[in-house]
């Protein structure tokens, strides 16, 4: 393609996106939602984070299904001024207990709802959050009417798999992380600072 025609095809493409950002009028706070099958919605959700306390923002950090091995994450955002509350009884599988593991969901769960209605917090990540819904051990329309409580401008990030319909309808921008290839199925080890 010749210099000119390129020109011409990004200056095209240049007024399209200049025409979308001159669109955009409205201000509030998101709910971003990381979903799907493959690695990186953690990962998603703390670049969030970091991208936002790199900016001056305020943001808290719920974690469910997380265990209480090293968080690299904590130890680079808490310094920031960055919450963080823990569910840290480790994987489902791990503590085998309905019981143990719902209640220790709806105690994590009154740390994200309080949160959720700080409007010193322009951003909360609840992450994992997903499965909570899905096993039944938060009631889903409180989670939903928590997050439509939340002050306008806060934006919230909600990760894990299989995310329920509702908050995905809700949801203002939705990324699903699709596996393509994994280093664990080929046998290697989860990795501190790569993995975890």
């Amino acid at each position: 393609m010749d210099a000119r025609r390129h020109q011409q095809r990004q200056q095209r493409l240049k007024e399209k996106v200049d025409a979308r950002i001159d669109a955009a009028t409205e201000r509030r706070g998101i709910v971003i939602v990381f979903t799907g099958n493959g690695k990186g919605k953690t990962t998603a959700g703390f670049g969030t984070v970091t991208r936002a306390v790199g900016h001056g923002l305020r943001a808290g950090v719920v974690q469910f299904i997380k265990g209480q091995w090293p968080n690299g994450e904590r130890r680079l955002l808490e310094p920031h001024g960055v919450e963080f509350q823990v569910m840290a009884t480790g994987f489902t599988w791990e503590t085998q207990s309905r019981e143990l593991d719902g209640a220790a969901a709806r105690d994590t769960w009154r740390h994200a709802r309080r949160m959720l209605a700080d409007d010193t917090l322009d951003v909360v990540l609840l992450d994992e959050l997903t499965y909570m819904i899905s096993y039944d051990y938060l009631d889903r329309e409180e989670v939903i009417a928590a997050l439509n409580a939340r002050p306008a401008r806060q934006s919230v990030i909600i990760t894990g798999r299989g995310c329920h319909r509702q908050l995905l309808d809700m949801a203002d921008t939705v990324s699903e992380m699709r596996p393509v290839k994994h280093a664990f199925d080929a046998g290697i080890m989860a990795q501190q600072g790569i993995d975890w």
